[in-house]
């Protein structure tokens, strides 16, 4: 699949801004501060609901503005659909497929599909475990956009068992009402540790197999998951065969009855995935506090060419976003992650200078400056444009 056309209003600095797009590479080049990132963000928005910069949609909505939009006419093996998100202040937010409207804008997920490699990425290796239970959640709503509904249902759950704990210390007698919410949370929590389970050991070959090719002198990596359940963890040592989710609510709720004294009195939920983590080992012990600089950078790549190959390999062909990262890396890296990005039907590129990217990439140059946007023709002439803000 590929992004044929992109249009957005009132999207972080731009007021308006059109591209046309083919397949292949597309290099936005443009100094620090001139959004060319907020464009390739919203692409990866319409593919995830999210961004890959910021945790809410408050920043997206250009200044002085009350809404955003996001429109984009997608590719996928000779069909188009346009997709269009409207991202609102202090309201729902809503979408369209072919200019009519959805229910919920979760819909409209599956129709772009992106793997996103960013400098935060570096947090993948160095951040804390919600960095790569994010990582793994966006996998799997890539994969089979169902699972963005099990996220969502699991997410309601924990909120709610979460308030009835804050409130549980003051309570006396009838413990029933907790009790019912530790079922819920142990059945949504299950089928989202069998997924994350699944997903893992999917996901470990391709990340053991980019982290060679980019660092080839490097011990061997791997990843696994990682739940704060011991019972959990004996269930799926096979890393294989993913236990029944049957068996993972069993263990889940046992657990919140024997943590039950100690989540009351502290209000929290202590038990489920939302404390799981991907365990990242570097040679036989873990990567993150013993990894070095370089291969930090090296395993966050591998993660994401991972998850890349992985969904290229089940047919979800996804657009390969690289966000202002090779400048931050080394020749090597570059020249590894330029082999994996010509294997991509569609890859947007965004760099300060042509020179940051390898030369073997080629492809279309978009040049953004001053709020305007310009296809870059052979003999450096440009055409087209778009307006927006210079503080991108």
């Amino acid at each position: 699949m590929y992004v044929r056309q992109l249009s957005v209003t009132d999207f972080r600095s731009w007021e308006q801004a059109d591209l046309t797009l083919a397949p292949g590479v597309s290099v936005l080049v443009g100094a620090n501060g001139q959004g060319k990132t907020n464009l390739v963000e919203a692409v990866g928005y319409l593919a995830t609901l999210s961004s890959h910069r910021v945790a809410g949609d408050a920043p997206l909505i250009r200044r002085g503005t009350s809404a955003a939009t996001i429109r984009a006419v997608v590719v996928n093996e000779g069909r188009e659909l346009t997709v269009q998100v409207e991202i609102a202040s202090g309201k729902a937010n809503r979408a369209r497929v072919n200019r009519s409207p959805v229910r919920s804008p979760r819909e409209i997920l599956g129709i772009v599909r992106t793997v996103v490699f960013a400098p935060e990425d570096l947090a993948l290796v160095r951040g804390d475990p919600g960095e790569r239970r994010g990582l793994l959640d966006d996998l799997l709503v890539a994969r089979a956009p169902r699972w963005a509904g099990a996220r969502a249902d699991y997410d309601k759950v924990l909120r709610q068992r979460s308030a009835l704990l804050k409130t549980a210390r003051h309570a006396r007698g009838d413990a029933s009402t907790l009790d019912v919410w530790d079922a819920h949370l142990a059945r949504a929590g299950a089928v989202l540790v069998a997924g994350r389970l699944e997903l893992t050991a999917a996901l470990a070959p391709h990340v053991r197999d980019a982290y060679a090719e980019v660092a080839p002198e490097s011990v061997p990596v791997g990843a696994r998951y990682r739940s704060k359940v011991v019972a959990v963890d004996d269930l799926g040592v096979s890393g294989a065969a993913v236990p029944p989710v049957e068996d993972l609510e069993a263990v889940l709720l046992e657990e919140m009855r024997r943590r039950r004294s100690q989540e009351i009195e502290r209000g929290v939920c202590l038990v489920g995935p939302h404390r799981d983590d991907l365990e990242l080992v570097l040679g036989e012990g873990p990567a993150k506090g013993y990894a070095s600089h370089g291969e930090s950078w090296s395993l966050a790549l591998a993660l994401r060419l991972g998850g890349f190959e992985l969904l290229r390999g089940e047919g979800s062909e996804p657009v390969l976003v690289l966000d202002d990262v090779f400048a931050e890396l080394d020749a090597r890296r570059r020249r590894a992650l330029a082999r994996t990005a010509g294997r991509a039907e569609q890859v947007l590129v965004t760099a300060a200078v042509d020179d940051d990217v390898p030369s073997d990439l080629q492809g279309a140059r978009f040049v953004v400056d001053s709020g305007t946007v310009s296809e870059k023709r052979a003999a450096g002439r440009t055409t087209g444009g778009a307006t927006g803000g210079p503080d991108a």
